[in-house]
């Protein structure tokens, strides 16, 4: 099968490469290989399929997983209408079904059922079983299959085990470069570069923390938001205190520290 992009538009979410990804994601894509992204909260990776569906033409379905997220939840349940029970896809079975790209954001966070229904649809088979109306969907060619999550956030409870990795062409994701994550954070804001700069070196100073103080550390979206806020109008120090201290902590100690060096960087 051909890839066949679609010319630039105005539609397409913006999105900075840092690497080979958009290749990768086409090639995997036309091979009919599923896709497994992993990195840091924020720092791109649902932008990055967002352009990459919009880039081939591609409808998107995309899932927030949670802890109460069940297989059922994706594949479909029988509901009441009108007083007949019938049958209603979840957004993974329509995608199957349809086409497109299906998008599980933060795999780790759903209920482990949800593993055993993803294998068959990421080994050769490409088939989704539904035991309820006793039908095996093949995937068509222009479905593709995409997961996310955090390794950051990983424990013993809420791993990717390895037969599951496995299954997935990978590719890693962090934070750009400064000059890079300037220029996209004052695209996406419309704050000047020269009023963005202070604002990512502080988000990197930060992201330095993280394990230590922090959990996480500033995403490229809180830094939008921050920028955002100052483009309105917002004094600098309150929106870094909204937008890149408050998200991070609860700690009042550590949130006192933390802002002792925005003061301390943002002069």
């Amino acid at each position: 099968m051909n890839v066949m992009l679609k010319a630039a538009r105005a539609d397409i979410p913006a999105y900075s490469p840092s690497g080979n990804e958009c290749a990768l994601f086409e090639t995997a894509w036309t091979r009919q290989l599923p896709l497994l992204l992993k990195g840091p909260t924020g720092c791109g990776k649902t932008r990055f399929v967002s352009h990459m569906a919009a880039r081939l033409g591609l409808p998107l379905s995309t899932v927030s997983c949670h802890d109460d997220l069940s297989a059922a939840d994706l594949t479909g349940r029988y509901l009441l209408k009108g007083g007949d029970t019938v049958w209603v896809d979840g957004p993974l079975t329509r995608a199957v079904r349809e086409g497109g790209v299906c998008y599980l954001d933060e795999i780790v966070e759903a209920r482990k059922d949800v593993a055993v229904v993803l294998h068959p649809l990421t080994d050769d088979r490409r088939i989704l079983p539904l035991e309820r109306t006793g039908e095996v969907l093949e995937a068509p060619a222009g479905f593709m299959l995409v997961v996310s999550y955090n390794p950051g956030y990983q424990n013993l409870l809420k791993a990717l085990k390895p037969s599951t990795r496995q299954r997935f062409v990978a590719i890693e994701f962090d934070f750009l470069p400064k000059a890079a994550e300037i220029a996209v954070v004052a695209t996406e804001s419309g704050l000047d570069e020269a009023r963005v700069a202070p604002l990512v070196a502080l988000a990197h100073r930060l992201r330095a923390l993280k394990g230590h103080d922090l959990e996480e550390g500033v995403s490229t979206r809180l830094l939008v938001y921050c920028a955002c806020l100052i483009d309105s109008g917002m004094m600098m120090r309150e929106a870094v205190r909204a937008a890149m201290i408050e998200p991070l902590t609860d700690e009042p100690d550590v949130r006192t520290a933390l802002l002792e060096i925005a003061d301390a960087m943002i002069r």
